[in-house]
């Protein structure tokens, strides 16, 4: 299991401590983020910052995020601009759209549209760069992108499968009532717990996500042994949002056991 952690699981923290995190964690790489209410990579160049990744032998696997990419406007593609420049700066493999998550533009048939055409427009700007996007439904019944099918029969409709890849999360995967699993199409695979056995699946929100244990209700060893044995080989990141996670003080033993935790189950039952 190739392992990897989000920024946004320890939020707090400046980038070198970040990366040194990392680091020590044994991970592949790391996603970094423009959205923790500071510049990204703390206003530290992009050249430098990744300079700083590659010198702890890690690798920038993404950089998140234009939110609400299929509400398609010029802002939305100077984002997209801004973004890739940043990621081609920085050596950052893929960059990450998020869809639009109020509620609005969720109904059938509009959503699809605006999928299309959002995808459909930013794919000359990835292919100029040579770039990967990185697509992320959201479980969220407000989401105007909740399905991993839809996603990909668009991407496939424009034959982008090269320049397009989904994000399985798993707690969206949940939100989402499962479904079908793309490992084909899948770029990185997002990893958090809820323990919380009172809540309904329609009751989750980003708060409540977690570290992942023995008392976890999304299923993540499960997800993860299906993806992994249907031929997934990529990284597994964690990305926490619950402030308990990140009010950790020393966030390392804790995100270690878990990576643990989680290589124990899948040993004792291999995909």
């Amino acid at each position: 299991m190739h392992t990897a952690l989000n920024q946004m699981t320890v939020r707090h923290l400046d980038f070198t401590t970040f990366l040194d995190l990392a680091r020590d964690l044994g991970c592949i790489g790391v996603e970094v983020r423009n959205d923790l209410g500071r510049p990204l990579f703390d206003g530290i160049p992009a050249e430098v910052a990744g300079k700083m990744v590659r010198d702890r032998g890690l690798r920038i696997l993404g950089m998140s995020e234009v939110y609400a990419f299929n509400s398609w406007d010029d802002n939305i593609r100077a984002k997209v601009e801004t973004i890739i420049a940043a990621a081609k700066a920085s050596d950052a493999e893929t960059i990450s759209l998020i869809p639009r998550n109020d509620g609005t533009q969720v109904g059938n048939g509009e959503r699809q549209a605006n999928l299309r055409i959002a995808l459909k427009e930013v794919l000359p700007m990835l292919e100029e760069a040579d770039m990967i996007a990185l697509v992320e439904p959201l479980g969220f019944g407000r989401s105007s992108l909740r399905s991993k099918t839809e996603l990909v029969e668009v991407i496939e409709a424009l034959d982008a499968t090269g320049r397009y890849k989904l994000v399985h999360d798993t707690f969206h995967h949940t939100l989402a009532d499962g479904g079908p699993m793309f490992p084909e199409h899948t770029g990185i695979v997002h990893i958090s717990g809820v323990v919380d056995p009172a809540l309904r699946v329609d009751q989750m929100e980003d708060e409540h996500r977690v570290l992942v244990d023995d008392r976890d209700c999304l299923g993540n060893i499960e997800q993860i042994r299906a993806l992994l044995k249907a031929g997934y080989k990529g990284a597994i990141s964690y990305e926490c949002f619950a402030p308990e996670i990140h009010a950790l003080k020393e966030p390392f033993a804790d995100l270690k056991a878990s990576f643990e935790f989680i290589a124990s189950e899948l040993q004792a039952q291999p995909a």
